[in-house]
């Protein structure tokens, strides 16, 4: 069941047909109920994802017009540190959660792009006013610390067997909640991943030394 819901989530994401599903996910008739404790654990990590998407509209708009490439490596590897090093302190495993983290930085992305082709077909719907990006990246840098957090106190529903079935759920009931269009909804999926999975059976002798391990994730 497992491989078939991550087979799943993976057509989702090279089809485009995320929001359709989404909005039907649902348990599978006769599942057995969540292990008490985990059930809904995942739905604070798909609400902040949500939350952290929201952020590429203005990151998207404030470097519109402006020849500013939107990968930014340096940026990247800054966040990828910084979340690691906030993970170990939280004794939690700073390559799962750096891998989580290069999802999310990748669904940002996904918005950002999808946006300014938007604007580019129809420059009616492009933004008149630019957000001052250094003050987006500080609400950025806000919800990063607040999803470090949530990866660390989902622990046991990130490794449960059921893991991928709730994440489906609980990431449908966000993009239900939030109204999400389609390009934020395929975003969302994305950015969640890596969401599931065991966490590396050894810890990493420190937050610097996540990067060559991180490889080993599956």
């Amino acid at each position: 069941m497992a491989r078939t819901l991550r087979t799943s989530l993976r057509r989702l994401l090279t089809a485009g047909a995320a929001a359709a599903v989404l909005l039907t996910a649902a348990p599978a008739a006769g599942a057995a109920p969540a292990t008490p404790g985990v059930a809904h654990a995942l739905r604070p990590l798909a609400g902040l994802s949500a939350q952290r998407l929201a952020t590429a509209d203005l990151v998207a708009a404030a470097k519109w017009g402006t020849g500013s490439p939107v990968d930014d490596p340096v940026r990247e590897r800054q966040v990828l540190d910084a979340v690691a090093r906030q993970a170990a302190e939280l004794g939690t495993d700073p390559r799962r959660t750096a891998r989580i983290f290069r999802d999310q930085i990748e669904a940002n992305k996904m918005v950002q792009r999808g946006l300014h082709r938007r604007w580019t077909a129809d420059p009616s719907q492009a933004p008149t006013r630019r957000p001052d990006l250094g003050r987006v990246r500080e609400e950025i840098n806000r919800v990063n610390g607040a999803l470090v957090r949530a990866i660390a106190a989902s622990g046991a529903a990130r490794t449960s067997p059921r893991c991928l079935r709730s994440l489906v759920r609980d990431t449908a009931g966000v993009r239900q909640e939030r109204d999400l269009d389609a390009l934020h909804t395929v975003a969302l999926v994305r950015s969640v991943r890596s969401v599931c999975g065991a966490d590396a059976s050894r810890p990493a002798s420190s937050a610097a030394g996540w990067a060559e391990d991180d490889r080993q994730l599956p």
